[in-house]
């Protein structure tokens, strides 16, 4: 990248190149000006050391006689034996104007990897500023990420001179290295050198401009502020990789390549399909290659969360042809225990990847990705942006690049068009993705969701909610509560209003001063309680973009299941608890709506599906596995390979009791022994405090590469939303067995959690024959989300539509209701 300097200065600045280069262009001699030896000499020393910590040392004879003329403190003799190697001349007069001209130094360049030359800077103001250099030549080859995806991800960077006018001749990076023994800023001597390094991404001859200033309006009128010069690029030597399986077989792997400085390759800015510029890794089958600078490099190498995370140092030649063997290791595999994972929703176009030059990526680039991070599934939707180039890949079944063990299918995200404001919606395993009369095009969608939703139950599809956190606000539940149930106008909410809603805690608890009222900062602080805790009552504001609708469509029947792993856990399964107390069947499913949530990798939030033993996954019986509960959800690192409860497994049986009795819940966890710490992972706090865990879509700490080694994780049993036994587990990458005890006095759901991590599909428990109806609170909070989407969002919802759709609403509304009433408690 080319990096900013600070404003301007007086001053001489010459590029030179570290010996041993082939010159292209013959130059003028550089000038040789009075400086005092001393300081210049320890600035060559640095520079020495400098050349030497990146790999391209000067000679012995040369540092030998540099290292005696610093001694000496003569400055004339060090600049003669230095400026032989000049690149470029840039000159700085005292009307702070920058002049550059072509020095006598060889310009060549290494296709793949940054070449240092030095810069001589004849200062005649003795400024202390920033130097600048910069290249029209540089700068992204891709443009049109979502800058809000980025930003989301702390990579903005990555979205500063996008090449919005689709240039051609992107091939060059330039920077100045400033990091130590270098300096930032200018010294203020009369004469100094300077270290910049050039990347090259193409090779041959190649004509590149180079600028140098030290701030806005320093270079000299006239162009004279750059040089325009001839490199001969080296062809890089591409670096084959042989990369085999824990059991030996050709597989592909994730890759990061990095050098002493920490830079990764290929360059990102460079990237284009199949290696993504918003990944500092990048995805590789057995056999392929990839170009890399010739010298040391750190190789770190995995395949998703499943796998060892393994490093080693291999060293790139710069002439002769050489394999590279990867060898993967995993520390478990759910396939073992009948599990195959997948992430149900991720995306080839739109949010951070480039709709220039393609409109997206295409089925071989996705599926490089999904099975590079271990999937056995990778359904990617298509949506609004480049919906249109994006629908011909679309196929009835899996798409031709899948493999027996890897599957790629394209189905549709309804998000961006039609019914988006009253929910997002995946619609998995369709065999037609265009709705009647919308001549596959985006228009003449509904306008809710219930009718997409059912449209694709019709063809024998699957269902659900992405990004389903429902987030809340206490000040404005505060205030709406106070709006809608003050009826003497006090302001406040007294017991006779109170039980006309539905409060976040008890009346007693949330009347702090103990006056019979409940006033604005009472409620407010029991709202913030409330969402931190797992279930709350606390009612949602329902404007977002995620599960809107999903109380809607559960009771109508044509909803499957509610997505995790990708949004705030605890709001997400929050919504999930309340909706399977009132006794519907719905199920949770992993995602991670790459690369709008999480742009880093596919599968950071993924599913498991219990399959038993195949030699090939079937893809319509993987989603009946989703639709049926029989999986897990989990971030990789945590696993539930066995749970059962009174011998069943979730998806298969319920178990029924003739009366409140005990049930054996068995099961067997492993949790990986390295764990990445970060939010999303319940390894690192969130500022916002324990409501925002597990949240992948912001960071809410700054990035790291941390891992997180050993510790213990705490398995809880769940019995309709609340924890009813729990246990401590080590995360030793081993697979441990549990056995608890749990009482049911009612008709019950229970399921297995380590939060964040780590959920399973429940197991319904039939006491004497009787519906689940285990929380009256429950069906009220339902209730109360549906009210307030309407009042939100019913204006969003098509004229010609809205009957259908309140009808569909007050009906569901007085299901919840009746369920209330059917409540035990």
């Amino acid at each position: 990248m080319v990096l900013r300097l600070l404003p301007a200065a007086l001053l001489t600045v010459l590029l030179l190149v570290v010996p041993g280069k082939n010159s292209l262009l013959a130059a003028e001699s550089v000038e040789v000006v009075d400086v005092e030896g001393q300081p210049l000499g320890a600035n060559v020393k640095r520079l020495i050391s400098a050349l030497d910590y990146l790999g391209a040392p000067l000679s012995d004879d040369l540092v030998q006689k540099l290292t005696a003329a610093s001694e000496q403190r003569d400055a004339r003799q060090i600049q003669k034996l230095l400026d032989s190697e000049v690149l470029c001349v840039v000159s700085l007069n005292p009307e702070v104007r920058t002049k550059v001209a072509r020095g006598p130094a060889q310009a060549v360049l290494q296709q793949g990897g940054f070449t240092p030359f030095l810069i001589k800077v004849i200062n005649q103001s003795t400024v202390t500023r920033q130097l600048q250099i910069s290249s029209p030549q540089a700068g992204a080859v891709y443009s049109g990420a979502a800058l809000n995806s980025l930003k989301r991800q702390a990579q903005i960077e990555l979205n500063q001179n996008e090449n919005k006018q689709s240039a051609s001749d992107r091939f060059l990076e330039v920077e100045l290295f400033q990091a130590s023994p270098m300096t930032v800023r200018l010294s203020g001597l009369e004469c100094e050198y300077v270290l910049a390094l050039i990347y090259c991404h193409e090779s041959g001859k190649r004509e590149a401009t180079l600028g140098f200033d030290v701030g806005a309006g320093t270079q000299d009128i006239g162009f004279r502020g750059e040089v325009p010069i001839l490199f001969t690029v080296k062809k890089a030597i591409p670096v084959k990789l042989a990369i085999r399986d824990f059991d030996g077989k050709p597989t592909a792997a994730r890759l990061q390549f990095r050098d002493q400085q920490k830079r990764v390759y290929p360059l990102q800015a460079k990237r284009l399909a199949p290696d993504f510029f918003f990944q500092p890794q990048i995805y590789r089958q057995d056999g392929e290659t990839v170009l890399l600078p010739a010298g040391e490099l750190e190789m770190e190498y995995s395949r998703g969360p499943e796998y060892q995370r393994l490093t080693r140092k291999i060293t790139v030649s710069a002439s002769e042809p050489q394999t590279v063997e990867v060898n993967l290791q995993r520390w478990l595999n759910p396939r073992d225990y009948g599990f195959y994972s997948g992430d149900h929703h991720i995306h080839a176009a739109g949010c951070a990847h480039y709709d220039n030059p393609t409109k997206g990526v295409t089925p071989l680039d996705m599926f490089k990705q999904v099975k590079g991070e271990g999937l056995n599934v990778g359904c990617v939707l298509t949506w609004g942006p480049c919906f249109d180039v994006q629908r011909q890949f679309f196929s009835s079944s899996a798409d031709r690049v899948s493999e027996p063990l890897t599957i790629l299918k394209y189905d549709l995200e309804i998000s961006g068009f039609g019914s988006a404001a009253l929910g997002h919606v995946c619609l998995l395993n369709l065999q037609n993705q265009t709705y009647p009369g919308t001549l596959g095009t985006v228009k003449g969608w509904p306008s809710w969701t219930v009718p997409v939703l059912r449209w694709c139950k019709e063809q024998g599809g699957i269902t659900g909610y992405p990004h389903s956190a429902l987030r809340v606000n206490p000040p404005q539940a505060a205030i709406r509560m106070i709006n809608e149930l003050d009826r003497d106008q006090s302001e406040s909410i007294n017991a006779e209003e109170a039980s006309q809603g539905l409060l976040p805690k008890t009346f007693a608890s949330i009347d702090e001063d103990g006056d019979g009222q409940l006033n604005g900062p009472e409620l407010t602080h029991a709202l913030q309680q409330a969402a931190d805790e797992l279930p709350n009552l606390a009612v949602p504001e329902m404007n977002g973009g995620g599960a809107m609708e999903i109380c809607v469509s559960t009771a109508e029947g044509v909803c499957d299941f509610v997505s995790a792993m990708d949004t705030e856990r605890i709001p997400e399964w929050n919504t999930w608890y309340h909706i399977m107390n009132c006794g519907y069947p719905l199920k949770v499913s992993g995602e991670t709506d790459f690369p709008c949530m999480s742009s880093r990798r596919v599968g950071q939030g993924r599913v498991y599906v219990n399959l038993g033993d195949v030699a090939e996954v079937d893809f319509p019986e993987w989603c009946r596995g989703i639709q049926q509960g029989r999986s897990y959800v989990s971030d990789g690192y945590a696993h539930a390979l066995e749970f059962q409860v009174g011998g069943q497994s979730p998806g298969f049986e319920d178990i029924q009791l003739k009366e409140s009795g005990q049930v054996e819940v068995t099961a067997k966890v492993a949790f990986a022994a390295e764990t990445p710490r970060a939010v999303a992972y319940g390894l690192l706090d969130p500022p916002e405090g324990k409501r925002a865990v597990g949240d992948t879509r912001v960071l809410h700490a700054p990035r790291n590469s941390e891992y997180v080694t050993g510790g213990e994780r705490l398995v809880e049993i769940v019995r309709n939303g609340e924890v009813v036994a729990r246990k401590k587990v080590p995360a030793d990458g081993q697979v441990h067995d549990l056995t608890f005890t749990v009482p049911v006095s009612q008709s019950s759901w229970i399921a297995l959690r380590q939060f964040p991590q780590l959920h399973t599909n429940p197991v319904n428990v039939i006491v004497d024959q009787r519906p689940i109806r285990a929380s009256r609170e429950s069906a009220l909070w339902c209730a109360e989300t549906i009210k307030l989407l309407w009042k939100n969002r019913h204006q969003k919802i098509a004229e010609r539509e809205r009957p259908a759709a309140e009808e569909t609403y007050q009906r569901a509304i007085q299901n919840y209701l009746k369920r209330a009433q059917e409540a035990d408690r």
